[in-house]
């Protein structure tokens, strides 16, 4: 000990205090992006300007905005004055039927306003979902890759995070085989994200209908995180998969961060789609697991009918049309450099990226590409291990096209340096 710190002990003893002891539920919180980027933690040896291509963040550069409907609505929400004080636990009744007629869902079973829930954006929705539905020992089947934060609420309340394969081949749809495999006694629920983060998938009709066969005969019900909702390219149609089913139960999460390109402003919901009277006793659990935030933001759930139904449709295909554009540019700079495979993104804001290791034998893993991609060219990505697979890396497309396609080059050419 140095002598500093030896006096705080003996200081300590002194006085009778000790240590106060965190609790295990915030021991086991541990995000695996952070835990990756801790051991990325270097200065670019270069004087180029760095190109962050890590975070899922639309609003970094500007270039994506808000539509203008949108800063209106919340304008003047504000300037009114009428929503300033604590919102019911579960949202304003606008909100809720707004949402409930944005999203109905199966056209024999549509949803109304008791079924929604609004959130502090879709990751409270998420841990909503999974506080209602398990108990501490209890599994969920979650997509690998896939997004963190599922992870990590499991590992912070004592669940299990119980992984079944998506297949890089197929565009990332789910092992069907594995997925079945992993079903077991303490098995809650089936997670999907469709749209992807981090794949960038859409799963088509027939594949969603494949993976409710297998809820049905499990008889298990469906989490689906839909926050990419209709966020999905030429070529591709969205489906919820809800719209599916008159069997299944399902909980849908979703929000206004990156289709209305304002993550900050933390809106999201959880709308339950019951089937056969399953979620009869769900709702009231759920409803007093939101009263734990006395209520998400009042001001923007105020303007959550404005920003659903004013938005013009020009918004959302001049959005999609540059999202796209900025995936096919990436996909097909990527797709030239020897020793990379990018998987074709049909939505969202991504890209993964195959490493073949044998071409860059000098790297022990994904991690160790991307920290020395970032010291040598200062370009960001995150490595594949932050979402559970290996020799991978994702690409988030929503900087300026410029930007990007310098930063394929720079991608390019440390491939060439490196590959063997």
């Amino acid at each position: 000990y140095s002598f500093c710190t030896l006096l705080h002990i003996i200081f300590n003893n002194m006085s009778g205090w000790s240590t106060i002891k965190p609790s295990e539920a915030s021991m086991n919180t541990s995000n695996p992006i952070r835990k990756a980027v801790d051991q990325m933690l270097i200065k670019p040896e270069t004087d180029k300007t760095p190109i962050p291509l890590s975070i899922g963040d639309p609003c970094t550069d500007g270039n994506l905005l808000p539509p203008q409907e949108t800063i209106d609505a919340l304008t003047e929400i504000i300037k009114s004055s009428k929503s300033n004080g604590y919102p019911p636990s579960a949202g304003y009744d606008d909100a809720r039927a707004a949402v409930a007629e944005k999203f109905p869902g199966h056209a024999d079973f549509p949803v109304d306003k008791s079924d929604v829930f609004i959130t502090s954006g879709a990751s409270h929705a998420i841990q909503i979902a999974f506080d209602a539905i398990m108990n501490p020992g209890d599994n969920i089947l979650l997509p690998k890759p896939g997004f963190s934060l599922y992870k990590t609420i499991c590992d912070s309340k004592g669940f299990e995070a119980n992984f079944y394969d998506l297949v890089a081949e197929k565009n990332w749809e789910c092992n069907l085989a594995d997925l079945k495999s992993k079903i077991n006694d303490k098995t809650r629920a089936i997670f999907i994200n469709n749209p992807s983060n981090p794949c960038g998938s859409n799963f088509s009709k027939e594949h969603l209908i494949d993976i409710l066969k297998l809820a049905e005969e499990a008889k298990l019900p469906i989490i689906s995180d839909e926050i990419y909702d209709g966020m999905v390219f030429e070529g591709e149609t969205f489906t919820s998969i809800t719209t599916l089913t008159t069997t299944v139960p399902v909980l849908v999460i979703g929000g206004i961060a990156k289709q209305y390109v304002v993550p900050g402003w933390r809106l999201g919901w959880l709308v339950v789609h019951d089937r056969n009277e399953c979620f009869k006793e769900l709702k009231s659990a759920i409803l007093a697991l939101t009263t734990l935030i006395l209520g998400p933001n009042s001001t923007v759930q105020a303007a959550l009918r404005k920003i659903l139904f004013d938005t013009p449709a020009s918004y959302y295909k001049d959005l999609l049309s540059t999202l796209n554009k900025h995936a096919n540019l990436v996909f097909a700079e990527i797709e030239k450099i020897d020793g990379l495979t990018p998987i074709k993104p049909q939505g969202a804001m991504y890209v993964m990226v195959g490493i073949d290791v044998a071409r860059f034998p000098s790297f022990k893993s994904d991690i160790d590409f991307s920290r020395e991609l970032l010291r040598e060219e200062a370009v960001m990505v995150l490595p594949g291990s932050c979402f559970l697979i290996d020799n991978y890396f994702r690409v988030v497309f929503t900087k300026p096209a410029e930007k990007l396609q310098e930063a394929c080059g720079r991608i390019a050419e440390f491939c060439a340096r490196h590959r063997k």
